[in-house]
């Protein structure tokens, strides 16, 4: 069992682009969301929090879930339902097995709904049993757009999430380095399988975009055209999120662009710098998304830490602020406690 440990350091300011006319001019998506991953401040949105069809957009939360609940190592055993999906499979059979590993493999690069059953069934112990986990997960992680009734995507009543949300769930799962690995993997073929050849991944900007690193393609006759992208360039990456939008692949490719070109990463203070007067040092990094015109609006303040902070050695609290909202926090410890692990 994978274990995450998830902590948050930001709170975001509003979205309130001035430019956002400008970039949305053209963009095709019924909704949309632009997301930086470190800070998670939304960049672009565009009808962002209406909760809205995501075909196969839903396995982000299951392979997260897999992840989170089981063991890559194991051998699941394929059923007989889970070989008879429709939509999108990797045509697998009933009574074979494959590793966990492999079938998370082939739910991100081929969206196999007939991968998404197997897990499924093998994680929660049922279907239903791991769409509970699915909208356990979803509530955990604040995620109030959304609801899952299946683990594939296919079209059901109630089985939606909004554009910002995914981004959020995307951002999440990519702070983790085994869903990154699987999500930014080209190709791959599964060793000691019946099933010959490579599995190659849909997501086109894989293989086109510079900096590209994943994510997921989605695709219903309800839902239509969804997509998630990952990108990052230097430090920084970002997550791109649409549905419903015909034209996704240049969508994508003009909200990257714009994202990176006018919002870079700025890193306020480094891990293990010494910030004076007080001659501490910097437990973590932190680092926020600015366009040009913000940085007049930051200001900085030092704080004393809460009590359970002051017990692992937390000297003061160091925040920054932009236009007096805090958008990080960063613990100063007094020279010689070791640092924390950072995630």
């Amino acid at each position: 069992m994978v274990k995450w440990l998830c902590i948050v350091l930001f709170v975001c300011v509003p979205y309130t682009n001035v430019y956002a006319k400008e970039v949305n001019r053209g963009i095709a998506a019924e909704a949309y969301a632009v997301l930086d991953v470190t800070s998670g401040r939304l960049l672009y949105a565009s009808n962002a929090h209406t909760r809205l069809r995501i075909a196969s957009l839903t396995k982000v939360m299951t392979a997260i879930v897999a992840l989170d609940h089981g063991d890559v190592r194991d051998i699941v055993r394929i059923s007989d339902v889970a070989s008879k999906q429709e939509g999108s499979s990797l045509y697998l059979r009933a009574g074979d097995t494959m590793m966990l590993e492999h079938l998370l493999y082939g739910l991100m690069l081929r969206s196999g709904n007939d991968a998404a059953m197997a897990i499924a069934e093998h994680v929660g112990g049922s279907v239903e049993g791991f769409v509970h986990m699915m909208n356990e997960k979803a509530a955990m992680l604040g995620l109030t757009h959304t609801h899952f009734q299946n683990p594939s995507g296919l079209d059901a009543p109630e089985h939606g999430a909004s554009a910002y949300d995914l981004a959020r769930l995307t951002a999440y799962g990519l702070k983790h380095p085994a869903f990154q690995k699987i999500v930014q993997t080209k190709s791959m073929r599964v060793p000691s399988s019946p099933y010959s050849g490579s599995w190659v991944h849909k997501h086109k900007l894989l293989f086109r975009y510079p900096g590209a690193d994943g994510v997921k393609t989605g695709y219903t006759k309800l839902a239509k055209r969804t997509l998630i992208t990952s990108a990052t360039r230097g430090s920084q990456q970002i997550v791109v999120v649409t549905l419903n939008d015909a034209n996704d692949w240049r969508d994508h490719t003009v909200l990257l662009d714009a994202a990176f070109a006018r919002y870079p990463l700025v890193t306020f203070v480094q891990r293990g710098e010494e910030v004076l007067p007080y001659g501490t040092i910097a437990a973590r990094t932190a680092a926020y998304p600015l366009a040009p015109e913000e940085h007049r609006a930051l200001s900085q303040r030092t704080v004393a830490p809460r009590a359970i902070d002051a017990a692992f050695g937390v000297q003061h609290v160091l925040e920054v602020l932009l236009h007096d909202q805090v958008i990080a926090r960063v613990p100063l410890l007094a020279h010689g406690v070791p640092l924390w692990k950072e995630y």
